[in-house]
């Protein structure tokens, strides 16, 4: 897997996309659909985004009983997206029946998408983990924990945070993907994250991808403000 920044498509119907996606004048992008856009649009957003070249990252979070995950898989490896996720707190029994459904889904000469595991939202603080979610290891060892069995389970790497990839690729290899959102220039506001860094800091550490979404979608340039991000993570000049 190349080392993409991925646009978060959090838009509430396909109309807003359509009018962002004008600004790239065509460009092929990777961009993530998550809850709030595919349980306006469905499926037809995938269609869409996949017939105007775009890699397609569906950020839908799955975390439910490991047979109805199986089968969910299973539907949306049809869709022929790049990237799909599950929660690691749905346990190894749920991500090992993610991906097989994903590989039974999957059509015949396709490769299945890539399958990571949601560590610990970035939204997260180690506050809300110990008093609210009532988990009392440190928010670093847990992510680690989660990490450790997504890879045990079949799956091709996590979500987490830039802060935290060091520890994982250490432990658990180059190879094992690490998506990071939390994804802020030095001048933008950090909002509802808590576990945020610069797309430069986030290279250093080594994330394989990042993810970012209002900086760049409710820029009034938005081709500029990617441009920008661009070229702190890839370290040129565009």
């Amino acid at each position: 897997m190349q080392r993409p920044l991925i646009i978060a498509l959090d838009f509430p119907s396909s109309i807003e996309v359509k009018e962002f996606l004008r600004h790239f004048d065509q460009q092929q992008l990777f961009v993530k659909v998550g809850m709030e856009l595919f349980y306006q649009e469905g499926p037809s957003i995938i269609t869409y985004l996949k017939e105007q070249g775009h890699s397609i990252f569906l950020d839908l979070k799955l975390h439910d009983i490991p047979n109805t995950v199986r089968s969910a898989m299973k539907g949306l490896a049809k869709l022929g997206v790049d990237i799909i996720n599950v929660h690691a707190a749905g346990g190894t029994a749920m991500m090992q029946a993610a991906v097989e459904g994903l590989e039974e889904g999957t059509p015949a000469g396709k490769k299945r998408p890539l399958c990571i595991a949601v560590t610990q939202l970035t939204s997260t603080s180690e506050k809300v983990m110990k008093e609210e979610i009532w988990i009392e290891k440190k928010l670093a060892d847990t992510v680690l924990h989660y990490a450790s069995l997504a890879k045990k389970s079949g799956l091709d790497g996590v979500v987490c945070s830039s802060l935290e990839v060091p520890t994982i690729v250490e432990i658990l290899g180059k190879d094992f993907i690490t998506v990071t959102p939390g994804i802020r220039l030095a001048t933008d506001a950090i909002g509802d994250q808590e576990r945020v860094v610069s797309p430069e800091t986030a290279r250093n550490l080594g994330s394989t991808a990042i993810v970012v979404g209002r900086s760049i979608t409710k820029a009034n340039q938005p081709i500029q403000v990617y441009r920008q991000f661009i070229s702190d993570w890839e370290g040129v000049t565009i």
